[in-house]
């Protein structure tokens, strides 16, 4: 098992690179560093000059990828992607343009992300999973049909539908919780209340579905038959046999949303007004803020590695016989 982490670890040092790459080039394909100091900059006309200076101050005078001026390793080193892609593998991200801090912003901007996102995620999947099984228990029966049927209405409708809707009804018209903010203590749960909410609803539809599906496949095997077969009632078979067995394709579609815990949502913090990751990665977007995007997607790229990583591993706590090599 130590040798299968060892080994993922080492895999993903190239993957992390490669993001770096990708997002850098995405990023300057839309934007030179000219057009981000005249934005910066904050005024219509400037001068040669103070694009200069301002690339000077922030290291973006030097050539993007290859320095041919350099001699040796410096033709790769003393460039932009190296001094700005190298530093976040020994956890330096550097400054936002306005000057902040970005690794602090993160750790000040981490519980707000957090709050909303571990009740959404674990209220989520508990709703999502037993009214899976609710269908699957009773499958083709009404409750089925009528089920599967309001699992597609509600993934047809948009994420902003439910959140409009809800800040519409809840917070406006009902006057139950704030429309937007945040609060310290305490009175944050006022804030977070609605969000949580509407996340849960909002995943319903896709989740439920999903997790029928990989039960109703598991309920057509063979060793359910078994199990049926020696007299077990179909409530130990479920729970006893079909819901252990359905753990581990559960567990693969869970560690896709292992990043996000963490990242934040961007949709929900941006209209309910959260100050975490999600928002604060939408306003570096709009501002061209590279630093800051570089950094998330960085982060982004290393829980979602960690969390696949997590994953393996738990395979072998949910299934003994499951080895790694």
């Amino acid at each position: 098992m130590l040798a299968y982490i060892v080994r993922r670890l080492l895999y993903a040092l190239p993957i992390l690179i490669g993001v770096n790459l990708l997002t850098f080039a995405l990023f300057f394909v839309v934007n030179t560093p000219d057009d981000m100091a005249r934005m910066q900059l904050g005024v219509k006309r400037v001068t040669p000059e103070a694009i200069a200076k301002w690339k000077a101050e922030r290291g973006y005078d030097k050539p993007l990828f290859v320095n041919s001026a350099a001699a040796g390793l410096s033709t790769v080193t003393d460039t932009i992607f190296f001094e700005k892609s190298a530093r976040l593998f020994v956890g330096d991200f550097g400054r936002a343009e306005d000057g902040r801090d970005i690794a602090r912003e993160i750790g000040a901007r981490m519980g707000p992300s957090l709050a909303i996102a571990l009740p959404t995620f674990v209220l989520g999947l508990f709703v999502t999973v037993s009214f899976a099984l609710m269908l699957a228990f009773f499958r083709a029966s009404a409750l089925d049909f009528w089920g599967v049927v309001l699992c597609v209405a509600m993934m047809s409708v948009s994420g902003l539908f439910y959140i409009i809707g809800g800040q519409y009804l809840v917070a406006k018209l009902w006057r139950l919780v704030p429309i937007s903010g945040f609060g310290e203590g305490i009175d944050a749960w006022r804030f977070l209340v609605l969000p949580v909410v509407i996340g849960v609803i909002g995943g319903i539809g896709s989740s439920t579905r999903w997790y029928r599906t990989i039960f109703l496949e598991e309920v057509g095997k063979d060793y359910v038959r078994t199990a049926r077969a020696k007299g077990l009632p179909e409530t130990a078979v479920f729970f006893g046999h079909v819901l252990r067995n359905a753990l581990i394709p559960i567990l693969t579609g869970v560690v896709v949303v292992i990043p996000l815990l963490f990242m934040g949502s961007l949709l929900t913090e941006s209209f309910f007004g959260i100050p975490g990751l999600g928002s604060y990665t939408i306003d570096a977007i709009n501002a061209q803020d590279f630093a800051v995007v570089r950094a998330m997607v960085f982060i982004g790229s290393v829980l979602y590695i960690a969390g696949l990583i997590l994953t393996d591993i738990s395979y072998t706590l949910v299934d003994p016989r499951i080895r790694f090599q």
